[in-house]
């Protein structure tokens, strides 16, 4: 089960004490008024009473990025959940690619991970099966090799990128902001379609950013937006990535439902069928096997 105290309630609590603290800190730097002399015959007549100043409030209407993305790290589980109970596990489900010639491509994965210290320490392994193929991509070390028959291959830059923008620009990315040593920023707080909504950026160490899209009332993510460049050399592409369909699962939150689009058409469509965390993973699933077999005696 989530935990008991809502996501919004915890950023309400964050946002307070900090007013409380500003509003302490003015107080203790005000010098005390000196008192009227007694002997006036006719005391001076009592200054207007002052509404009580509500500015620390209403600066903390507008909370800093780092509140934004603490808000989200707590309703997703916590930071100190998310790091015991993801820590590895089994992801399984279904994919459908629109081709550029406008055709469906459907295919299963199985995607098992291991989370390192950081993004770059990562062990990810994807096996997909579509009608007429099979083949995995392994994430590790830093760096992305296929396998297919049981011997390693370099995949097309394509499906590198794909693969690595999945991982790059992520709701992960936002929930492990810190490790990743990212940096976030405020952009602003809007209403779209009746919703009232965060906007805040993250970049990466190579300055990769992503644009992410919040629930103000929930904390979740809605959509994130990014730009990539064509390999054609022409003006970037603007993805755009929704979730939905979110569900518990041991404790933590997670969107079963993901859709991609590039400018204004839908190129990927991913649901989730099942999920297991705590799963023991051996090693040799994230090597490669032609470093196996030349290091095997």
């Amino acid at each position: 089960m989530l935990r008991s105290i809502s996501p919004l309630i915890a950023l309400f609590i964050i946002l307070i004490a900090g007013a409380a603290f500003h509003s302490v800190s003015a107080q203790d730097k005000t010098t005390t008024p000196a008192k009227p002399a007694a002997q006036e015959k006719t005391p001076a007549p009592a200054p207007a009473k002052t509404p009580q100043d509500k500015t620390p409030l209403t600066s903390a209407k507008t909370p800093t990025a780092e509140q934004v993305a603490e808000g989200v790290i707590f309703a997703y589980g916590s930071r100190g959940v998310l790091e015991q109970i993801r820590r590895n596990g089994v992801e399984r489900g279904h994919i459908t690619r629109t081709t550029q010639e406008g055709r469906a491509e459907e295919s299963t994965y199985e995607r098992r991970f291991v989370r390192g210290a950081d993004a770059t320490k990562d062990k990810v392994r994807v096996d997909q099966k579509m009608p007429n193929m099979e083949y995995s991509l392994i994430y590790g070390e830093g760096r992305l090799w296929g396998i297919i028959n049981g011997s390693s291959f370099t995949p097309r830059q394509d499906a590198v990128d794909s693969f690595m923008s999945q991982y790059w620009h992520s709701i992960d990315a936002l929930l492990r902001y810190k490790e990743n040593g990212s940096t976030v920023a405020y952009v602003d707080r809007i209403k779209q379609k009746g919703l009232d909504i965060y906007v805040i950026d993250v970049t990466d160490k190579e300055k990769r950013s992503t644009r992410y899209y919040l629930s103000a009332k929930t904390l979740r993510v809605l959509w994130l937006e990014y730009q990539e460049a064509q390999d054609s050399g022409g003006s970037a592409v603007k993805y755009t990535r929704k979730f939905s369909d979110y569900r518990p699962i041991q404790n933590t939150l997670l969107a079963y439902h993901t859709v991609l689009m590039a400018g204004d058409k839908q190129v990927q469509e991913t649901r989730i069928s099942s999920v297991t965390y705590g799963l023991k993973l051996e090693d040799s699933l994230f090597q490669n096997p032609d470093t196996q077999a030349s290091s095997s005696p």
